[in-house]
Order: structure tokens, then C-alpha cells, then sequence
């Protein structure tokens, strides 16, 4: 069984482009390549991993016509200078339950089910409202099944 990290992430400032899609009409791939040309003009840019970042509706049913908001960004110190066309978010500090995924893209659906219908239900957690994002580091690698990236699901405690 899948065996996260609980762990708190820190209110972080992003800048990147975001598109809203749903899951039937998945468009990652022509976010990202919008993105990824133009990466070089954000400055006060902190480290080198990327941001695949997932705004969810409250109540969010992962239902595959529910639309929802996708951010592909980097972390920066501040938002001084944000580049036309793009935009800034704020995540704020939150609880996070940490996965390691490794492989390509054509089993990360099944991984996010299994997460959600499987590890969730049993955790002692239930989902929080804050985004969720993939942080892709240095070992991401796209379609490579050696690539490997971290799966921040957003959780609070069960009242």
C-alpha cells in the first residue's frame, strides 16, 4: 500500500500560465508548451523544479466533465516583475500527503485513482481545499518510464 509523507508545505509565490480543462479534454501538454518556451523571461526564479499545479472546484468530484484550473509554473522570491501573458498565484501554507511516482505519463492516471479511492478513504484524512501539484525535480524525465516527480495531495483531518 502506498505510504506517504505527511508533510506541510510553506506559503510559496508562483509565476506561469494557466489554462481551466477538464479531464475528457485534457490539455496539460498545450499548457506546458506555452509555458515552457517562455520560462526563461520570469525572473527571481527559486531553484529549477517546475510546478504542475491543480486548482480544484470546492467539492471537487473527479468527475471527467468537471473543469478545474491548471497552472504550469515555477517558484520565485517575489512577484516584482511578472511577464505579459503570464500570471501570479499565491499557495498558501497547508498539509500535504507526499507520493513518490515513478514511470511515464501512462500510468500517473491510475496512481491519482488509486490515491484518491484507495489511500484516501483509509487515511484518517480527508482532501483539503488548497491546490495540488506535482513538483517535476531534477529526476523528471517526460514519457521516460525512469522519470520521477512528487504528488502533493492537499488533505486536513477528519472532524
Amino acid at each position: 500500500m502506498m505510504q506517504p509523507q505527511i508533510k506541510t508545505f510553506p506559503t510559496t509565490n508562483f509565476i506561469g500560465k494557466n489554462l481551466s480543462f477538464t479531464y475528457e479534454n485534457y490539455r496539460a501538454f498545450e499548457l506546458w508548451s506555452s509555458f515552457m518556451p517562455r520560462k526563461k523571461e520570469i525572473q527571481n526564479v527559486i531553484g529549477s523544479e517546475l510546478y504542475n499545479i491543480q486548482i480544484n472546484p470546492s467539492n471537487f468530484n473527479f468527475n471527467t466533465n468537471t473543469p478545474f484550473v491548471k497552472w504550469a509554473a515555477v517558484a520565485i522570491s517575489n512577484f516584482d516583475f511578472v511577464p505579459d501573458g503570464m500570471e501570479s498565484l499565491e499557495i498558501p501554507e497547508g498539509v500535504y500527503a507526499v507520493f513518490n511516482y515513478k514511470g511515464d505519463q501512462s500510468n500517473a492516471a491510475a496512481f491519482f485513482n488509486a490515491i484518491y479511492t484507495q489511500w484516501l478513504p483509509s487515511s484518517g484524512y480527508e482532501l483539503g481545499n488548497h491546490p495540488q501539484f506535482e513538483i517535476l525535480g531534477e529526476k523528471y524525465k517526460n514519457n521516460d518510464p525512469n522519470s520521477e516527480e512528487e504528488i502533493w495531495i492537499p488533505i486536513k483531518s477528519k472532524v
